[in-house]
């Protein structure tokens, strides 16, 4: 379907960028029931909502000519919550106003403030920036609000995550009460659906996007990965999807570090983003990442805000997004403008049912996978390097003759063979995913052949009840104690509890790695066993140190027994010379006996006569 009847300047425009016909939310905005109304409107991230509600503001800031009012102040502004995304709104704007006569002007934080100054003065037609600098230029006296027509916000549902709200209901306080007010947002929360009720006037509902529903150009997996093997994941997800751009959210500034660090190391063309970079930083990241010198890139949710790569496939979740509305601004960044993307959810066994809730809760029909194995990515790369070959540009006099030369003093397999060294040397090598290989009929991994004197016994608080598999349990055990597959011996799974061996000669080594603090291994805890190995055979039963002890009973190591409860972990209680059974003299019962400086007081004072 062609555009409808437009501003002929904005029609010139649209065909110099080859607009051939208008996205969903384009097409909406345009309708005669939106004409000249306020605009409330939720559509996906990357649908086309810039252009959008610059058509929608054609027909409040163009007169029948072709050119703006001469007023000298500010028509039209446009909020956005980050530095990129203003911005780009900036240059958007510009091609699609280019042939009016209308001079936009930018108002960012880490702009320079005095440059922003001379444009305001000088006119500005249009005006785009983020609420802090806005608001900073307006109490300044810069921003002139008193000609405004129009006021547009754009990702308003970021804004409010971000904290702008009394920064947004200042400027809008500030505009002339007639104005348009159009309010874009990917999502409509509570927050965003009062701001509306406050500030527009009967405004026209637009939802280009069913809200719980999935992104119809994004495919969705959920990858099962042990706790600690986030890292290994990321790599191996990266070097199977092989992304042009790749975009890796983690929860905190720290996360990001070290991911980057790690990606670097093995070899990874990355960047990072959060909010300690100046804005130089992050102009020089996101320049790298539209040139093609970076292909990853690493980021928390706010430093993401806004950013708009168009080459950007693949979307790695390292940790599991606090709510919808960020699971969905993350997913966001790719399958954009009709283009397909891929969001990967990494998703911890301890995190599942939390991880079910959320994708459940965006609708979202995500496919659950193991993640890729290291054969399956070097096919992979065996399967893209034939396709480079094939479509092998046509070859120069000059390669011919290399490739004769090559051939006379080479057998055609040393060429191919160094082809292939050349291949894989530029690519980063994949991650041995741990696995706990295949499991017997009574899911447990098969015992080793290691006699009990070789072995020490140790437990971990989780068992059948929590969903314990030695397809993940191995893997947890290896990286908390710093030991390898073939240190770990037989495995015992029970209702409540786990117990597995530990080479004797790696036990003092494996007691002192468990004792380390580890937060995303969640609530499980590692510890030596404190009594003798499970039976072998047999059905899974309660471990005899933590069966109930009768009351009145003693505890193994002869002290008296806690009634109902396990012995305390530790030095074992001491016997005492009362016996079990025994009952304290009636002259003390119910009496608190004297210690410490009330002993010393009673024993000093004198008797009453």
């Amino acid at each position: 379907m062609p555009f409808p009847s437009l501003h002929p300047d904005l029609a010139r425009a649209l065909q110099e960028q080859s607009y051939a016909e208008p996205t969903p939310v384009q097409a909406a905005v345009l309708q005669p029931d939106a004409l000249d109304r306020d605009l409330l409107v939720s559509a996906q991230t990357g649908s086309g909502k810039t252009v959008a509600y610059g058509l929608a503001l054609a027909s409040t800031l163009l007169e029948e000519g072709a050119h703006f009012r001469a007023t000298g102040e500010p028509q039209a502004l446009v909020v956005a919550p980050t530095r990129e995304l203003a911005l780009q709104v900036h240059r958007e704007m510009g091609w699609l106003y280019a042939h009016t006569g209308a001079r936009v002007v930018s108002c960012v934080g880490g702009m320079d403030i005095r440059r922003e100054q001379r444009a305001l003065h000088q006119g500005a037609d249009i005006v785009v920036g983020t609420p802090g600098r806005l608001r900073d230029h307006l109490e300044r006296g810069n921003l002139e609000t008193g000609q405004l027509r129009a006021v547009v916000l754009d990702e308003a549902d970021e804004m409010l995550d971000l904290g702008f709200r009394e920064d947004l209901e200042f400027l809008l306080d500030a505009a002339p009460a007639d104005r348009r007010t159009l309010l874009f947002s990917a999502t409509l929360p509570k927050d965003i659906v009062g701001l509306a009720k406050r500030y527009q006037r009967d405004a026209f509902r637009i939802a280009t996007s069913v809200q719980n529903q999935a992104h119809g150009d994004i495919e969705y997996r959920a990858i099962r990965i042990a706790p600690n093997d986030v890292e290994h994941a990321v790599v191996n997800v990266l070097r199977h999807a092989d992304s042009r751009a790749a975009m890796v959210f983690c929860a905190t500034r720290e996360a990001v570090r070290g991911l980057h660090g790690k990606l670097l190391e093995r070899g990874f063309a990355a960047v990072a983003l959060s909010g300690e970079l100046s804005q130089n930083e992050r102009t020089h990241a996101l320049q790298a990442l539209r040139d093609g010198r970076a292909r990853v890139c690493v980021a928390t949710d706010v430093a993401a805000r806004g950013i708009d790569l168009p080459d950007l496939g693949l979307v790695i979740h390292t940790d599991i997004p606090k709510g919808r509305e960020t699971f969905q601004h993350r997913s966001g960044r790719t399958g954009r403008a009709g283009r397909k993307g891929v969001s990967v959810l990494l998703v911890p066994h301890t995190r599942r049912r939390q991880a079910e809730r959320l994708l459940d809760a965006v609708g979202v029909d995500a496919a659950w996978m193991a993640p890729p194995s290291a054969e399956e990515i070097r096919a992979r790369d065996q399967e893209r390097l034939m396709a480079d070959i094939a479509t092998g540009e046509e070859l120069s006099e000059e390669d011919r003759a290399a490739v004769r030369a090559l051939v006379a003093g080479r057998s055609p397999e040393e060429i191919a063979a160094a082809l292939v060294r050349l291949y894989r040397a530029a690519l980063p090598a994949p991650e041995d995913m741990l696995d706990g290989g295949a499991p017997d009929p009574q899911g447990e991994p098969k015992a080793r052949n290691r006699g009990p004197e070789d072995t020490v016994w140790f437990r971990m608080n989780i068992g059948r009840a929590q969903n314990a598999d030695p397809r993940w349990l191995l893997p947890l055990i290896c990286r908390r104690g710093h030991v390898t597959k073939r240190d770990i011996g037989a495995i015992r799974i029970f209702d409540r509890e786990t117990r597995f061996e530990i080479a004797r000669h790696l036990a003092d080594q494996f007691t002192a790695a468990i004792r380390r603090p580890v937060e995303e291994d969640g609530n499980v805890r590692i510890e030596p066993a404190r009594d003798d190995a499970p039976e072998a055979t047999g059905p899974a039963k309660r471990p005899r140190a933590f069966a109930k002890p009768r009351s009145g009973g003693t505890d193994e190591a002869g002290g008296p027994a806690r009634p109902g409860k396990p012995p305390r972990a530790g030095a074992p209680f001491k016997a005492t010379e009362q016996q079990p059974g025994d009952q304290k003299p009636r002259e003390h019962r119910g009496k608190r006996p004297a210690v410490g400086r009330r002993a010393a007081f009673a024993a000093t004072k004198p008797e009453r006569g």
